[in-house]
């Protein structure tokens, strides 16, 4: 009886690591979960590195070239120099 009693309990453990480890905190579900969230997320901080690179490199531009600065104010605010004439070509 008491072989039969300790292999109930061991069988019983059994089950109850086997449960945890598919289905507890840390379980492997979890963990595959979180290594996707991390590929995911590696790759949106790589998206936006590569945009603040391009936002640095632009706003260092604006910095120290005047060239940058005029083609900025005309392509966005729409500005022209003295003595210049501005046409609106308007396309139907």
């Amino acid at each position: 009886m008491t072989r039969r009693r300790l292999l109930f309990i061991l069988l019983a453990i059994l089950l109850m690591l086997q449960l945890r480890l598919w289905t507890g905190t840390g379980s492997w579900e979890q963990i595959a979960s979180l290594r996707r969230d991390i590929a995911v997320q590696k790759v949106t901080n790589n998206d936006l590195q590569k945009r603040n690179e391009r936002l640095y490199g632009e706003v260092r531009s604006l910095k120290h070239d005047l060239d940058s600065i005029e083609e900025r104010a005309r392509n966005d605010m729409g500005l022209i120099k003295s003595g210049e004439t501005f046409y609106l070509i308007v396309d139907e």
